[in-house]
Parts: C-alpha cells; sequence; structure tokens
C-alpha cells in the first residue's frame, strides 16, 4: 500500500469511528432490547421472541403498518407524476427555466415541522370559511380532523414538498435526453405524447429509478408531517409506524417492545427498497 493510500484510510478514519459510534453502535442496542422486557430504564429480562410475535397480533400495529405502505404507496405515484409534467413543462420553457426551478425547489429547504404547522393552520382556519363560502363540503370542515379525510391533508403536504428534490432530478434527466432523438422522431411524425412515452421516459428511466426509490422510502420514513399535523390522529387513523414507534417506544413504557417493531419497520423498508429497485433496473434494461 502506497503512503498516500494510507493517508486516504486515516482521513476517513474518524468518519468512520463517528459513524460506527453514534448510528452502529445504537442501532445494535436497539436489536439487543428488542428481545428484553425493558421499558428504557430499570431492570429488564430477556423474553426472547415474545415481542416479535406479539407485533404481528396488536392492530395498532398492524393498522400503522397499514397506513404507512398505502400512504408511501399513493405519495410515491403522486410525487412523480407530477414532478414528471412540471419538470417537462419547465424545460420546454427556456426563458423561465432558473427562476422557476428556484421557485419550485424552495419547499426543500423549508423545514418539514414548520411546513407541517403552517398547513395545519391553513386547514384548520383558513381552509374552511373559504369551503364554506364556495359551498365544498370537503373543505368546510378542517379535514385534518375527520378520520377519512386527515391523510389526504398529509399526502397533499407531503408530496407538495417532496416535488421540490424530484423536479430537480427530472429536469437534469432531460437535459440528458439528446435533441436529435427526439428531432427524428417528430420528422417520423410522431405526436407529442408519442415523442414523450416512445423516447424521452425510456431515456429518463435511470433518473425514474432513483426518484421511486427514493420516494418510496422518505415516504415510509414519515413522520415530521404526522407530529405537525395530526399527532396520529384522529384516534389511530393517521398512526405511521415511525411516530407509534417514537410515542410508545420512550413515552409508552414499551421501550422493547417497539425497538422490535423497529427492526421489522427496518427490515419491510429494506426489502421493498431491494424489490423496488431490481424491477425497476430491469425496466431499465428491457426499455
Amino acid at each position: 500500500m502506497s503512503q498516500r493510500n494510507k493517508v486516504f484510510y486515516w482521513m476517513a478514519l474518524p468518519g468512520v469511528l463517528l459513524f460506527f459510534a453514534f448510528h452502529t453502535v445504537p442501532a445494535l442496542q436497539g436489536v439487543f432490547y428488542s428481545f428484553t422486557d425493558s421499558r428504557g430504564y430499570g431492570d429488564w429480562s430477556f423474553v426472547g421472541l415474545d415481542n416479535y410475535l406479539a407485533l404481528f397480533s396488536d392492530p395498532i400495529v398492524i393498522g400503522s403498518y397499514k397506513f404507512t405502505i398505502g400512504f408511501a404507496l399513493v405519495a410515491t405515484v403522486l410525487a412523480n407524476v407530477v414532478s414528471l409534467v412540471i419538470a417537462v413543462g419547465l424545460t420546454a420553457n427556456i426563458k423561465l427555466r432558473g427562476f422557476l426551478r428556484g421557485v419550485f425547489f424552495l419547499p426543500a429547504v423549508m423545514a418539514t415541522l414548520v411546513v407541517g404547522y403552517i398547513f395545519n393552520f391553513l386547514f384548520s382556519s383558513a381552509l374552511p370559511p373559504l369551503g364554506r363560502a364556495a359551498g365544498i363540503d370537503a373543505l368546510s370542515t378542517n379535514i385534518l380532523g375527520n378520520p377519512s379525510l386527515a391523510w389526504v391533508g398529509v399526502v397533499v403536504v407531503t408530496v407538495w414538498q417532496a416535488c421540490a428534490t424530484t423536479i430537480v432530478i427530472y429536469m437534469a434527466g432531460l437535459q440528458t435526453v439528446p435533441e436529435d432523438v427526439t428531432e427524428a422522431a417528430m420528422l417520423d411524425g410522431a405526436g407529442a405524447w408519442q415523442r414523450f412515452w416512445r423516447v424521452t421516459f425510456p431515456l429518463l428511466a435511470p433518473f425514474f429509478t432513483i426518484n421511486m426509490v427514493l420516494s418510496l422510502k422518505n415516504f415510509l420514513m414519515v413522520f415530521d408531517q404526522i407530529v405537525a399535523m395530526t399527532a396520529g390522529g384522529p384516534g389511530t387513523s393517521t398512526m405511521s409506524i415511525s411516530f407509534l414507534i417514537y410515542r410508545n417506544g420512550f413515552t409508552g413504557g414499551q421501550f422493547a417492545y417497539q425497538s422490535a417493531n423497529a427492526v421489522i419497520y427496518f427490515l419491510v423498508i429494506a426489502l421493498l427498497s431491494i424489490v423496488q429497485l431490481r424491477a425497476l433496473r430491469n425496466r431499465e434494461v428491457s426499455a
């Protein structure tokens, strides 16, 4: 090994040690405590797989998984469809491209909790009077207080903020599409939709894969929006997995139980991400 390579290893060592101390060790401790009956303090004893077995019969845990997975799927589709449409429009509008790119990226630099509290105020205080004045029953009351509609408000806010990053990625991908390819398709008589679907979209496959995988992973980890807007309510209608782990694990005396839930949660996210990544990679090859 050359002296130069040794220097690089020594430079990376502090970062590796910090990552191991503040990320890997706590994660391994969580796995360890998932096999105990610890409340996060005091005495504890080993209970084996009891926590894991209890998770599969807990209606609150099962409900949180149903909500989180359904929410993530809906938000992933909406965020990518909306972002792709906006990115195509911005790319076509050369004069205002730079300005609009900055406008649409603005939500990404805003704190998620702040955004959540702002929209909480809008849904609870600003929109109902407008909805009643316009005669729109769905907006005449606070939808965050409706067990059937609260998830819609969370989806709207989450997708609005997530689109900031996905738009930029799609715009970067659209700039890599060769103009001569689309011009050749136009000369062959292909319409705007055919050029997009047959030419542009297949060339965007790597960027589509990145956005889909990152979107699903981030939406499965939804937390800040739930804290700021619904706190898991009304009832448990918007109880995400991460919020359930946080609330019951740290304040509900279920530290070990929710540690087991966190392990399952990690495996679910990893499995879905791997399956999604492989499926989209295969689509890239076929395209």
